[in-house]
């Protein structure tokens, strides 16, 4: 009598998982492979719903209620329907070899393609973000400091120089490295607080925000590139998690209080770049430091020829960095003439 009772009990629970799982997650039908199996506070329910997805759903054993969790790693449709159920627990679990995913929601990644039809293998940026940079710019170029903000952003800059050029020397590749871990924070932060000031203000930015964190976003690709070249120690990267702590607080208050101070600073810092990438140049030319092939991801951002150099990464780089000191020294002007950045065109993809 007790065995019945327990054999009753049991059905009438996986029933009600059925129920639940048919309700709220996918549809079973005939020949589904369902997955029952013990689980720690519960039980776990598994099957494929009608787009070939694995959704699982812990529920107690007790009958309270059921945790939707419908997102999880893609079966092909021959795993779905040939394999037994201990690879299809191991395919609900995740494959550690598999790398797509499919998920519940049905978003997925569009295959990318280059011009000439080979698979597009960088998932951090697409081909349209790529460009050529503009080597013709002028590299001289430099604001005099008149006014006492402008003078304070140049010491400050030039002070901050000191410290870098004792610690790092003529290491130029991890130079390098620090300089974009600190040169890609100002864009970050003068996006965000310009997208925050749109937001309170309802007014648009004049293409301000997308022309900051564009910037934001090309100092990074500097920081990936040159990841590929100098592979930093570990007190390096503490350095860097101290130095970017330090400078983004101190940075986000500096634009708060005076726009127009923060946008020179940024300038100069980008003047100050300039100046180490031409000295990088130096050590290259003269064999101080191996002219190594340029690394794959800097060949397809800036869409370099294949048998691109160490040499013609850095003048990539460095040309960047006079676009952004143009920007800088540029939006600085526009709130020296008591206007605001919105007033004026932004120059978004100048580079």
């Amino acid at each position: 009598m007790m065995m019945l009772s327990r054999s009753v009990n049991a059905k009438v629970s996986n029933t009600s998982i059925m129920m639940v799982a048919t309700r709220f997650f996918f549809t079973v039908e005939a020949g589904d492979t369902v997955v029952f199996a013990a689980a720690k506070g519960g039980l776990c329910f598994g099957a494929p719903n009608k787009l070939g997805h694995w959704v699982r759903a812990p529920t107690t054993v007790h009958g309270v209620s059921v945790v939707r969790n419908g997102s999880t790693l893609a079966m092909s449709e021959k795993e779905n329907k040939n394999d037994d159920v201990g690879s299809s627990f191991e395919s609900v679990g995740g494959n550690k070899e598999e790398n797509k995913v499919v998920s519940y929601w049905g978003v997925q990644p569009p295959k990318v393609t280059k011009p000439d039809g080979t698979e597009w293998k960088w998932k951090c940026f697409r081909p349209w973000e790529s460009y050529k940079a503009d080597l013709s710019i002028d590299l001289k170029k430099h604001h005099a400091p008149v006014t006492f903000l402008d003078k304070m952003a140049y010491w400050t800059v030039k002070v901050l120089r000191y410290p870098t050029d004792i610690f790092f020397q003529r290491r130029y590749g991890c130079r390098a490295m620090m300089l974009e871990t600190v040169a890609a924070v100002p864009g970050m932060v003068g996006g965000m607080l310009l997208h925050f000031k749109s937001l309170r203000r309802f007014e648009q930015s004049g293409g301000w925000i997308k022309a900051l964190l564009e910037e934001a976003e090309n100092e990074r690709m500097h920081l990936m590139t040159f990841m590929e070249v100098a592979k930093p120690k570990w007190y390096e990267r503490a350095l860097v998690i101290s130095v970017q702590g330090v400078f983004f607080n101190a940075y986000f208050l500096g634009y708060l209080l005076s726009p127009k101070f923060a946008h020179r600073m940024v300038g100069y810092l980008e003047e100050e770049a300039i100046h180490s990438y031409t000295e990088f140049l130096k050590e290259l030319d003269k064999g101080t430091i191996e002219n190594v092939p340029a690394p794959a991801i800097a060949i397809d951002y800036w869409q370099l020829p294949p048998n691109s150099t160490l040499r013609d990464v850095v003048m990539v780089v460095r040309a960047d960095e006079a676009h952004h000191r143009d920007v800088n020294h540029f939006a600085s002007d526009i709130h020296y003439q008591g206007r605001e950045l919105r007033e004026a065109a932004a120059p978004i993809g100048y580079h």
